[in-house]
C-alpha cells in the first residue's frame, strides 16, 4: 500500500471535505481489486486512485479544474510523474477542460498516461459513489448529472463522457474477466 499517497490525500481531503475523502478511499479500495490485471503497476493506479481528487481541496485550488489543480499540485510536491498524469486525466478529464477553455493547457502540461491504467483509474472512480461503496457507471453518471445538474458544465462534460466511460468500463472488465478465465 503506498502509505505517502494515503497520508497526502487524508491531509487534503478528510477534514474539509469528509465525503469526497470516503470517496477517494472507495475507489483506492477498488484499485487495489485490479491488481492482478495491472503487475507492477498496480501500487501506481492505488496512488493515483487515491489522490485523484485533491485537487478539490480548498487549500490548493487555483484553476477550479480539479484534476489540473490536483495535478500541478502534486508535480510541485515531486509525486512521481506518472501518477501526476494519470490525476490530470482522469476520468476523461479532457473533455471536461474542454467545457472549461482548458483542452489546450491540460495537454501542453500533461502528456496521457498509458490507455490501460487511464482505463483503470475511469473503472475505479466510475464505480465507486461519492460516500465510496462500489455503483455502475450508469448510476454514477446519474448521480453525477443529478448532483451537478443536466445544463451545468459537469452535468454536459459527463453526458458527452459517458460513451468512452462505459468503453473504459468494459474492458477492464474484459480484462478481470480474461484473467479469471487463465488462472
Amino acid at each position: 500500500m503506498p502509505v505517502w499517497a494515503y497520508d497526502l490525500a487524508e491531509s487534503l481531503l478528510s477534514t474539509d471535505l469528509p465525503r469526497r475523502w470516503s470517496h477517494s478511499l472507495g475507489v483506492a479500495g477498488r484499485a487495489r481489486t485490479l491488481a492482478g490485471i495491472l503487475g507492477p503497476d498496480a501500487e501506481l493506479l492505488e496512488s493515483a486512485a487515491v489522490l485523484h481528487d485533491v485537487g478539490y481541496s480548498p487549500r490548493i485550488v487555483n484553476s477550479g479544474f480539479h484534476p489540473l489543480d490536483g495535478a500541478r499540485f502534486l508535480r510541485s510536491e515531486s509525486v512521481d510523474e506518472r501518477v501526476v498524469r494519470l490525476v490530470a486525466h482522469h476520468s476523461c478529464a479532457l473533455l471536461e477542460a474542454e467545457e472549461r477553455g482548458l483542452r489546450h493547457e491540460l495537454e501542453a502540461e500533461f502528456p496521457l498516461e498509458e490507455p490501460h491504467l487511464v482505463d483503470a483509474l475511469i473503472y475505479c472512480d466510475m464505480t465507486t459513489t461519492p460516500d465510496g461503496t462500489p455503483t455502475t457507471t450508469p448510476d454514477r453518471i446519474a448521480e453525477i448529472v443529478g448532483r451537478y445538474g443536466l445544463d451545468s458544465i459537469v452535468g454536459r462534460f459527463i453526458r458527452r463522457a459517458e460513451p468512452e466511460i462505459d468503453a473504459a468500463a468494459r474492458r477492464v472488465e474484459g480484462r478481470l474477466v480474461q484473467a479469471d478465465t487463465t488462472t
